[in-house]
């Protein structure tokens, strides 16, 4: 990553730049599973899939289906401390709108 734009990345996580940098830089990335908690209880809802970026929406695909879909400005996004996965909360466009908040984890690979 270049100086300038370093020196130009948003911090304000409510932000639609902050939304989307983030958005592009995760997306591609392989999934393992993908959790969410139900009744309290991470319950696993896909396994092997991707994120990707269409159309202005960020998909989260896996099991063979779409598994949560929601435009990118309104979408929270934020990595996990171990940076093995993200989380994602925003309306998704699959079930109907409601808000959903769903846990992708990356595939392991040696970088």
């Amino acid at each position: 990553m270049g100086l300038f734009k370093k020196l130009t990345k948003s911090k304000n996580p409510d932000s639609k730049k902050f939304r989307r940098e983030m958005a592009y830089a995760v997306s591609g990335q392989h999934i393992k599973y993908v959790t969410e908690k139900r009744d309290g209880v991470d319950e696993v809802i896909g396994r092997n899939g991707g994120l990707n970026i269409r159309n202005d929406e960020f998909i989260v695909y896996a099991s063979s289906d779409v598994l949560f879909r929601c435009p990118v400005d309104d979408l929270q996004i934020w990595e996990l401390l171990s940076r093995d996965g993200v989380v994602l909360t925003g309306p998704d466009l699959e079930h109907g709108g409601a808000e959903r908040t769903v846990i992708a984890y990356y595939v392991y690979y040696r970088k």
